[in-house]
């Protein structure tokens, strides 16, 4: 049986966290974004579907290229971070199905099947844009979700030639307190929420 965590880990994770707007000048190493994806990797999906693509925006070009398909003050945020990674969702994530689901044909139940291919991806690749932030968190990191992009131009500069299609964007880095806002209501349990 799992221990719950302690106050100082949840408090990490969810009570303290927030979204940040703007980043501490220091860098986020290849390593780190490495020990990310080795956490969130292990988060549930759907057959072990796995269809979240991760591009580490982290030159100044890939920076500078993202930058240019966001509404201008999103675009900011990216140029200013040390690393913004674009989640994408790979449409032909079932044919990966025979090595990470081997306990059935699970490739069969989606071939020729677009309307659950779509709904899979999405719902699944948002899940792993979930367990990003919080893999990010766990090792220290804040993360600044955000759409305010134009999704057709990130898939044409980041995904051209592929079945990737982009989810959302994540800054990424060592958030600065003087960039958030005060914190949005968080409604308790019974306001939405019904136990049967």
């Amino acid at each position: 049986m799992s221990k719950a965590l302690n106050d100082v880990a949840l408090d990490q994770l969810f009570r303290e966290a927030r979204s940040y707007n703007g980043y501490l000048d220091m860098p986020v190493s290849p390593l780190q974004l490495e020990q990310i994806w080795d956490l969130m990797k292990f988060g549930p999906t759907s057959a072990n579907c796995l269809p979240a693509r991760i591009i580490w925006c982290s030159s100044e070009d890939a920076k500078q290229k993202l930058a240019a398909c966001c509404m201008p003050s999103n675009g900011e945020k990216i140029l200013q971070a040390p690393v913004t990674a674009i989640i994408g969702m790979d449409l032909e994530f079932y044919e990966n199905l025979p090595e990470l689901f081997p306990h059935a044909d699970a490739r069969s139940w989606f071939v020729g099947n677009d309307a659950l291919i779509e709904k899979t991806t999405f719902r699944n690749s948002s899940l792993q844009g979930a367990y990003f932030m919080l893999a990010a968190r766990a090792l220290g990191l804040d993360t600044g979700p955000m759409s305010g992009f134009n999704n057709a131009a990130v898939d044409e500069a980041f995904f051209a030639g592929t079945k990737v299609q982009s989810n959302f964007i994540c800054t990424l880095g060592y958030g600065d307190k003087a960039s958030i806002f005060e914190r949005s209501p968080r409604p308790a349990f019974e306001r939405f929420n019904s136990i049967l």
